[in-house]
């Protein structure tokens, strides 16, 4: 897309209020084009609109009307969740009127660089711990994107001396031309959102927008480990200077685990011996800290870490700078969180794990019994990725949730006898916190009780977030 500068008088539609669309609209706005706001939402389930209102900015709720998108349209930014099936993307496809999201609009604006962060799995966490390592390192970050500041807020705000440091899902990478983020990283791709995509080709290809306009002065660091991202490296497509790193081979230059995992992620790995490695181009070693001393557990939160310690490198980082955030930090709410200790049993709260691998991953990060609190909303899974990590990590489970069925079923053939389904109560609320009183009557001191669900939340509650606040009020009250 052209500058935002230059849609002056011209006319711009925004699909989809939020928090990004309202920032979009004001940016627009406010550089003088003719922007009109539409989103599917009813007036008043919309309070975002009598502010743009107010502003002299067009806005049509409740429905796409015809004549939304013409000819004269100049560009159209919609916000990520919205489908390019939905009826006003479809015609400004049809009428070759070109269509980006939030993204766009503020690498093409913002004077500061930006290191971009994307993956399946594991982006939140990476993006905030970045964001810490920046700070203490002097380097002023801006987390936006995703989480934190909408990147158009941020790229109004940021100095030349600032590093916008990005979440960026496929949805927002997928509505890209010229984004170029001075650091690009790709953590792992797993399948996922295919509903939106229509397979793993455009999801894929959605991700690896994240490279396609960087140069030989820009980097992309990538996941030595993941399949999808070896296939991006050896393409050679991407032509920044690639910085991988593994936690499971000793890369000649990277970030690496000394000694490195073993590959079989349920194959026993102590930490106690294992140190982060960073080797440089000119092929010096430089030890950063061991393994035990991160403020996260579980492998991969060690693999965030290395892609958060490339990055900040990159960007002009110390390692000596690093060391205290690497191990002060600990991590994001409802992703692996640390909530209490009753009587000698930590209780975990991962709450945004919504597939089995998120599951996988979270089990593999305890060494001792764990009492497994998993299910939710069914999208046809048998979820019997489960079977061998539920033998070799799990203990007991409690099952609850559309999937109580399969997971238990799951917890059955692995040969667990302790096998709790809760079956609905009065309200989502009561239901989960009756099954946590039934994974601590499980559990002894030494266990661990992880609400990892494997799940999406909506077949009982409103979100994820939902979901692991009454998780942590339930392990609380206890």
């Amino acid at each position: 897309m052209n500058h935002p500068s230059l849609y002056k008088d011209q006319p711009v539609v925004v699909l989809g209020l939020a928090r990004s669309g309202v920032s979009v609209a004001k940016l627009f706005h406010k550089l003088g084009a003719n922007v009109t706001v539409n989103d599917m939402k009813e007036r008043h389930l919309s309070p975002e609109a009598d502010e743009l209102d107010a502003l002299g900015v067009s806005v049509i709720c409740g429905s796409h009307p015809e004549g939304l998108i013409t000819e004269q349209t100049a560009l159209v930014v919609k916000n990520p969740g919205i489908p390019y099936t939905s009826p006003p993307v479809k015609r400004a496809l049809e009428l070759g009127i070109e269509v980006v999201t939030e993204v766009e609009v503020a690498s093409l604006l913002s004077p500061a660089p930006i290191i971009g962060i994307t993956g399946s799995n594991g982006k939140t966490t990476t993006t905030t711990w970045i964001g810490e390592l920046l700070e203490a390192a002097g380097l002023n970050p801006i987390v936006a994107g995703n989480i934190g500041t909408p990147l158009c807020e941020a790229a109004q705000t940021a100095q030349p001396s600032d590093w916008i440091v990005a979440e960026l899902s496929s949805f927002q990478l997928k509505g890209t031309t010229e984004f170029r983020p001075r650091i690009a990283m790709l953590l792992n791709v797993v399948e996922t959102h295919l509903d939106y995509h229509g397979g793993m080709e455009d999801y894929v290809a959605s991700k690896a927008k994240l490279f396609a306009n960087q140069t030989a002065e820009d980097t992309a660091i990538l996941n030595a480990d993941d399949p999808v991202c070896q296939a991006l490296m050896k393409a050679g497509t991407i032509r920044a200077r690639l910085l991988p790193f593994s936690t499971t081979q000793e890369l000649t230059y990277g970030l690496s685990v000394m000694p490195p995992y073993p590959a079989d992620l349920a194959a026993p790995a102590d930490d106690s011996a294992r140190i982060i490695v960073y080797r440089d181009e000119q092929g010096v070693t430089h030890e950063v800290l061991p393994v035990s001393e991160l403020g996260l557990p579980g492998r991969h939160n060690t693999a965030n870490a290395l892609a958060a310690i490339a990055a900040c490198i990159t960007a002009g980082a110390g390692i000596e700078q690093l060391l205290e955030p690497l191990r002060t930090f600990h991590g994001v709410e409802h992703r692996l969180e640390y909530v209490c200790d009753r009587g000698g049993v930590k209780y975990y709260n991962n709450s945004k794990s919504t597939n089995g691998v998120s599951t996988i991953i979270a089990l593999h990060s305890f060494t001792n019994g764990v009492v497994l609190i998993a299910g939710g909303l069914d999208r046809g899974s048998d979820y019997m990725e489960l079977l061998p990590h539920f033998r070799s990590q799990v203990k007991a489970v409690v099952a609850l949730g559309e999937t109580r069925g399969k997971i238990a079923h799951v917890a059955e053939l692995a040969g667990l006898t302790k096998i709790k389904v809760v079956e609905p109560v009065e309200d989502a609320e009561s239901t989960l916190t009756l099954a946590v009183r039934e994974a601590a009557a499980l559990a002894e001191p030494g266990d661990t009780v992880l609400l990892s669900p494997a799940c999406a939340s909506w077949d009982m509650f409103k979100s994820y977030e939902q979901r692991g606040s009454i998780f942590k009020i339930s392990a609380h009250n206890l």
